[in-house]
């Protein structure tokens, strides 16, 4: 069975706020139970390798919890691999893990997108939550279209940016750019659970969302491997 790839963020501050941010632990622990109690490895990659920091470290979730204390997995994530260590072909698909980190690296790490592209037109899943969209914002196929393009897509509301008071710290709003790039974006009531699929895109629209994306994956992966 082939692995799938986490993509965390390596940015750890909001903006000139000083203020640390990171990868959301539940965007990674929630959908990581989805697929490994489905039989999948999943291994994590980011845009400059190592430790990467974390938002949301909420240990009172007990899959948090779980996740945090798996040795395994504690030590994988700390060790993130390289972009340019990566193979596709040893992926079936590969997951944008949110946090408001992603806003500052995701959109230009180039190589991971070309990584997901290659998973993806060799009929592997992408897919994301929350800020993790931020990762398929320039991601363009082989076609030069962006991948997102006339496909159902949600993300991080403005809404919810304004609710957490952000909108004037990221550098752009989710929304407006996935809507830029000719998505057919879609929502709902903030911090209310909402995931799209259209094709092999997955992706929710906040930390709500991200279990079910997980199960959405699982289902999808084993559509295909039918």
């Amino acid at each position: 069975m082939k692995k799938v790839l986490f993509v965390i963020t390596s940015h750890g501050v909001k903006g000139n706020t000083g203020k640390p941010t990171g990868y959301y632990l539940g965007e990674v622990s929630h959908p990581w139970k989805e697929l490994k109690e489905a039989g999948y490895e999943i291994d994590f990659v980011s845009p400059k390798g190592g430790l990467s920091p974390v938002d949301g470290k909420d240990l009172e979730d007990p899959i948090n919890k779980e996740f945090w204390e798996n040795k395994v997995y504690q030590k994988k994530i700390s060790n993130s691999f390289k972009p340019e260590t990566i193979n596709s072909k040893d992926y079936i698909a590969i997951f944008y893990a949110g946090g408001h980190g992603t806003m500052w690296d995701f959109p230009e790490a180039n190589l991971i997108g070309k990584k997901a592209a290659e998973i993806y037109e060799s009929g592997g899943v992408v897919a994301a939550v929350c800020h993790g969209p931020s990762g398929l914002v320039n991601l363009k196929l082989s076609n030069g279209k962006y991948l997102i393009e006339g496909k159902k897509v949600n993300g991080f509301t403005n809404e919810e940016e304004e609710a957490v008071g952000l909108t004037k710290v990221v550098p752009f709003l989710l929304e407006d750019k996935l809507k830029e790039r000719g998505a057919n974006y879609k929502k709902s009531e903030p911090w209310k659970e909402h995931v799209e699929v259209d094709e092999r895109l997955i992706t929710g629209q906040n930390p709500q969302s991200a279990a079910k994306v997980g199960k959405e994956m699982v289902k999808l992966l084993s559509a295909i491997k039918n």
